[in-house]
Protein backbone atom coordinates (compact mmCIF):
# COMPACT_ATOMS: atom_id res chain seq x y z
CA UNK A 1 0.00 0.00 0.00
CA UNK A 2 1.94 2.88 -1.21
CA UNK A 3 0.83 7.04 0.04
CA UNK A 4 -0.52 9.41 -2.27
CA UNK A 5 2.00 12.22 -3.17
CA UNK A 6 -0.43 14.64 -1.09
CA UNK A 7 -0.64 12.86 1.89
CA UNK A 8 2.88 12.04 2.40
CA UNK A 9 3.37 15.72 2.79
CA UNK A 10 0.54 15.46 5.07
CA UNK A 11 1.86 12.34 7.50
CA UNK A 12 5.66 14.06 7.50
CA UNK A 13 4.20 17.39 8.82
CA UNK A 14 1.99 15.96 11.41
CA UNK A 15 4.98 13.18 12.58
CA UNK A 16 7.06 16.25 13.55
CA UNK A 17 3.77 18.32 15.51
CA UNK A 18 3.68 14.83 17.16
CA UNK A 19 7.68 14.60 17.93
CA UNK A 20 7.25 18.28 19.44
CA UNK A 21 4.81 17.19 21.03
CA UNK A 22 6.36 14.73 22.73
CA UNK A 23 9.65 16.93 23.55
CA UNK A 24 7.02 19.04 25.36
CA UNK A 25 5.53 16.30 27.02
CA UNK A 26 9.16 15.21 28.14
CA UNK A 27 10.46 18.34 29.46
CA UNK A 28 7.31 19.07 31.26
CA UNK A 29 8.61 17.18 33.96
CA UNK A 30 10.48 19.57 36.32
CA UNK A 31 12.87 17.78 38.82
CA UNK A 32 12.64 21.02 41.13
CA UNK A 33 8.80 19.51 42.22
CA UNK A 34 10.18 16.47 43.32
CA UNK A 35 10.38 18.64 46.89
CA UNK A 36 7.38 19.66 46.85
CA UNK A 37 3.94 18.20 48.44
CA UNK A 38 2.18 16.51 45.63
CA UNK A 39 -0.80 19.46 46.07
CA UNK A 40 1.87 21.78 45.13
CA UNK A 41 2.92 19.87 41.79
CA UNK A 42 2.01 22.03 38.45
CA UNK A 43 1.28 18.21 36.44
CA UNK A 44 0.58 14.72 37.66
CA UNK A 45 3.41 12.87 36.52
CA UNK A 46 0.67 9.94 35.56
CA UNK A 47 -1.25 12.03 33.36
CA UNK A 48 2.01 13.31 31.84
CA UNK A 49 3.13 9.46 31.07
CA UNK A 50 -0.52 8.97 29.59
CA UNK A 51 0.22 11.76 27.13
CA UNK A 52 3.51 10.49 26.41
CA UNK A 53 2.40 7.01 25.71
CA UNK A 54 0.03 8.80 23.89
CA UNK A 55 1.83 10.55 21.67
CA UNK A 56 4.13 7.74 21.32
CA UNK A 57 1.42 5.83 19.52
CA UNK A 58 0.52 8.24 17.34
CA UNK A 59 3.88 8.76 16.28
CA UNK A 60 4.15 4.94 15.48
CA UNK A 61 1.01 5.17 13.65
CA UNK A 62 2.17 7.62 11.31
CA UNK A 63 5.52 6.17 10.61
CA UNK A 64 3.77 2.88 9.27
CA UNK A 65 1.64 5.22 7.41
CA UNK A 66 4.25 6.62 6.00
CA UNK A 67 6.21 2.96 5.28
CA UNK A 68 2.82 1.63 3.84
CA UNK A 69 1.48 -0.83 5.54
CA UNK A 70 2.67 -4.89 4.32
CA UNK A 71 -0.39 -6.45 2.61
CA UNK A 72 -0.50 -9.32 5.01
CA UNK A 73 -3.25 -11.39 2.29
CA UNK A 74 -0.74 -12.57 0.34
CA UNK A 75 1.21 -16.26 1.07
Amino acid sequence: MSVPPGESDFLHQLQAEVEAEVAMAEASRPQEEAGLPITDWLFDPTDVEREEIGLRGLLDAVEVLEEGAPDHRRP
